[in-house]
């Protein structure tokens, strides 16, 4: 399965989601911290050069959000048997989560102040979305969110209707069960990094700094 909603569309919801469902391990941004050698595997990528997919997701079962949703047409090709599920949440609602997490300079710790994994997460946040996406504009809210509309649109317009679910984790399991051709489990949906819990992750990835604040 092949996440391509962007950033603060519920990716890290819909990551417990769908391993939850059996399509696990789920790629996703936090894998680059748990795991910073894949950061330098994506960041060949975003300069040009060819991606060796098959490495990059060896073992995984699916990919839901950034770095993958930045590929998401390489993704689409790659793997024609895999069905697609696009995030989406109000342009406006999603800049402000976006304004206030990826784009919030005080939940980033100064360079070389960073435990190893949270640099390698926040390298590939810089060069994949903040340059490469909004090519430096992501504090633009007109521009950041006609990118944003632009990518859904793309994606609207490229992905086959059967193979394509348009989805906000607001639906719950069953148009995401439906889809993918499982049965609903017997437990809540998920509902995971809202503004606060991404603030006590980005903290969590500190070092124990005198300098740095609580």
């Amino acid at each position: 399965m092949i996440g391509a909603g962007l950033a603060r569309t519920g990716t890290v919801s819909l990551t417990a989601a769908v391993e939850e469902l059996g399509f696990t391990p789920c790629f996703h941004m936090r894998k680059v911290m748990a795991d910073p050698g894949t950061a330098q595997a994506w960041l060949r990528a975003s300069r040009g050069e060819p991606a060796d997919w098959e490495r990059i997701f060896d073992g995984y079962q699916a990919s839901v959000g950034l770095p993958g949703a930045r590929f998401w047409r390489e993704l689409v090709e790659r793997y024609p048997e895999a069905k697609v599920v696009l995030t989406v949440r109000e342009p406006e609602q999603w800049y402000d989560s976006v304004r206030h997490t990826i784009s919030d300079n005080d939940l980033k710790p100064p360079a070389g102040q960073a435990e190893p994994h949270l640099a390698a997460m926040l390298e590939v946040i810089q060069e994949l979305v903040h340059k490469g996406l909004f090519k430096g504009r992501l504090s633009d809210a007109e521009y950041a969110m006609d990118v944003f509309n632009q990518h859904n649109a793309q994606v609207r317009s490229a992905v086959p209707p059967d193979r394509l679910l348009e989805y906000r984790v607001t639906d719950g399991w069953g148009p995401l069960c439906d889809f993918l051709g499982v049965p609903v489990p017997d437990a809540p949906f998920p509902r995971r990094n809202d503004r606060k819990q991404f603030a006590e992750f980005m903290r969590a990835g500190r070092r124990r700094d005198p300098a740095l604040p609580e």
